[in-house]
């Protein structure tokens, strides 16, 4: 499910699990591990990629649909707990978002300290409200600290997939390259990154992202049931099913 790189003192986390790289379960624990496990063996800093044309399809909604209340709660909590690994990262993260990169794909970037992203016709976006999702509190705030409070509502309640220029051009993405030089650029920032003073650029970094370490301190604060009741709102239910018929018809 992980294809795991290392470059001197960078780790890259490559998610591998085709065809569109769906998170499931199992890949988001595996993620969740590989970043502890990266951290812990020294890597100073992490690239989370994806394959070329596709960063992550993201939340495998057929999986999803098919668990009860009890596993709907466990997989937005493994959700959640991997949004926190992030937040909370000791170590600079960069997301090397080698192409579409919808909804829970949005967010894995959006918890990065650097997105370079493939140009051409990309998209990129937290499109939950189409597909009858609420985007929760703690994920807004990761998307109105890169690119703004207005621009934010405006893509949140839209639930706009934008393409990689209009991305770059509103700073969801901080920059463009071609699909084959995503990760190359992704560590050639991160390597400059870590040619800094350490201390202090590590102690910085702390403080310019203590908002977003804060929100995810306590997962049990966390509102999830709230959550999970939109999740079973029948009106919820009804989009899901019919996303889920039309990626059958495709197949």
């Amino acid at each position: 499910m992980l294809k795991l790189t290392t470059h001197d003192d960078i780790r890259e986390i490559q998610l591998a699990r085709p065809p569109v790289n769906a998170l499931n379960l199992d890949l988001l624990r595996a993620l969740h591990a590989a970043i502890d496990d990266s951290v812990s063996q020294g890597a100073r800093g992490l690239v989370i990629s994806g394959a070329q044309g596709l960063f992550s399809a993201g939340v495998d909604v057929p999986a999803l649909l098919q668990r009860d209340r009890a596993g709907v709660r466990e997989y937005w909590r493994e959700f959640f707990a991997l949004c926190g690994c992030l937040a909370r990262s000791p170590v600079p993260l960069v997301a090397a978002i080698t192409g579409h990169s919808p909804a829970g794909g949005a967010v894995l970037a959006l918890f990065c300290d650097y997105r370079v992203m493939a140009e051409g016709p990309f998209r990129i976006g937290l499109n939950e409200v189409q597909v009858g999702l609420i985007v929760p509190e703690a994920i807004q705030l990761a998307l109105r600290r890169v690119v703004g409070t207005y621009r934010a509502e405006r893509l949140l309640v839209s639930g706009a997939m934008i393409e990689s220029a209009e991305a770059l051009a509103c700073g969801f993405v901080d920059e463009l390259t071609g699909v084959d030089q995503v990760t190359t650029r992704a560590r050639h920032w991160l390597g400059e990154l870590l040619a800094l003073p350490s201390h202090a650029m590590l102690a910085t970094r702390t403080l310019a992202r203590a908002d977003l370490a804060a929100a995810y301190a306590d997962l049990d604060a966390l509102p999830l049931d709230d959550f999970i009741d939109a999740f079973f709102h029948p009106e919820t239910q009804a989009v899901l099913q019919q996303l889920v018929a039309r990626l059958k018809e495709k197949k």
